[in-house]
């Protein structure tokens, strides 16, 4: 995309767009299956802390498909906006907070969890502040800017004994499960190689995700991440070493403080290598498999819609139909399960951290231009 304003929620929308239609047969089959279910008598009450585009364009219609979760709180700086936005919903405006009135929550057994959607640099505070309230998080990713963060909210968690679940919302979703188990059970061989690759055109250069200290870094922290994951859950094991270059223009405004392009290999204690790509500039939406007697892939590999899974042997190609699922709906309900089992979640913050020991990683081999040991 040459427009320099295209967001990576306008670019999951409009490559998913064009598929949706041939995806309704089996997302009405879907819906069926999920309400032949009953729900269980109580539900889990969520609190969204903070209300931007990702809570108002994803999580927010979510809960209209979850089984489990009830939307009970919101948290934002913007007290109109709440207010309307808990109308809009049909949520009691007892569960409205602000920034500074957020351990308030601790007084209030609508909510059991709260799902934070704020800059990066603010994951780890609001965490360990609600675990301290007793609730149990669910975090978008990157789980937080450092391991050292990463590592005091599990610490969080455990001291307050509550689940923390990482919003990697792939996990969740058909297509994804079908290729892990694909390279799980070796369906066409042992793995030879995996290839992830995740990028967008990002737009305005005003944004915190291009200001280093609210984001941590650039592409690698947001876009990458899905890259970085997929490597691991593919492979099912964590890389010992990664080897990593990055391709910036530092004339552009956008990328004055964050990194654009990056190209890492990551090596798994099978041999195994991972090579990938993440890049604020250039269209990436691909993992793929290459094993023995055949490769399979994703493309779109991460968007919210439209995904699709194709195996390829020799010059056949065959693609797989598996139904829709909402992502978000998927992953909220998945911790109101784990957190009543008394579980953790599969996505847990364990899971978090690895990734971001990875990044860490990566960073470190760009600036000391040699392989780096991760862990």
């Amino acid at each position: 995309m040459s427009n320099p304003q295209t967001t990576r929620r306008d670019f999951m929308r409009a490559t998913g767009a064009s598929l949706a239609a041939a995806s309704i047969g089996s997302a009405v089959a879907s819906a069926d299956q999920g309400a032949a279910t009953a729900p269980p008598a109580r539900t889990f009450g969520y609190a969204i802390v903070g209300i931007g585009s990702l809570a108002e364009a994803d999580i927010l219609p979510a809960f209209a498909h979850t089984q489990r979760a009830r939307l009970m709180g919101l948290v934002s700086g913007d007290a109109a906006k709440a207010r309307e936005t808990a109308a809009r919903y049909g949520m009691p405006e007892r569960g409205l907070y602000t920034y500074d009135t957020f351990d308030r929550i601790a007084d209030n057994p609508d909510i059991d969890a709260v799902y934070i959607v704020l800059p990066n640099n603010l994951h780890a505070e609001y965490t360990i502040r609600a675990h301290k309230a007793g609730k149990h998080v669910l975090v978008e990713k990157p789980m937080a800017n450092t391991v050292a963060d990463c590592e005091a909210m599990i610490a969080a968690a455990k001291a307050a004994g509550r689940q923390l679940a990482v919003g990697y919302r792939l996990r969740y979703e058909p297509f994804t499960e079908a290729m892990i188990r694909m390279a799980r059970e070796q369906e066409f061989g042992a793995l030879g190689a995996i290839v992830c690759e995740a990028g967008f055109n990002i737009g305005n250069p005003a944004q915190w995700r291009l200001q280093k200290a609210a984001a941590g870094g650039g592409s690698m922290m947001d876009i990458g991440i899905y890259a970085v994951n997929a490597a691991r859950y593919l492979s099912g094991e964590d890389p010992l070493e990664v080897t990593a270059t990055e391709s910036t223009n530092r004339s552009d405004p956008r990328f004055k403080e964050v990194e654009d392009t990056v190209h890492f290999h990551l090596r798994f204690p099978s041999g195994l290598i991972a090579s990938c790509l993440s890049s604020y500039t250039v269209n990436l939406n691909r993992f793929r498999v290459h094993a023995q007697r055949g490769s399979f892939e994703m493309e779109p590999a991460w968007n919210r819609t439209g995904l699709r899974l194709r195996v390829l042997r020799g010059s056949v190609v065959e693609q797989r139909y598996l139904p829709q699922r909402d992502h978000f709906a998927a992953m909220m309900d998945h911790l109101a399960e784990r957190a009543a089992a008394g579980t953790a979640p599969l996505t847990d913050g364990v899971d978090g951290l690895n990734d971001m020991k990875v990044i860490e990683a990566i960073y470190a081999s760009i600036q000391q231009r040699q392989p780096v040991r991760i862990g």
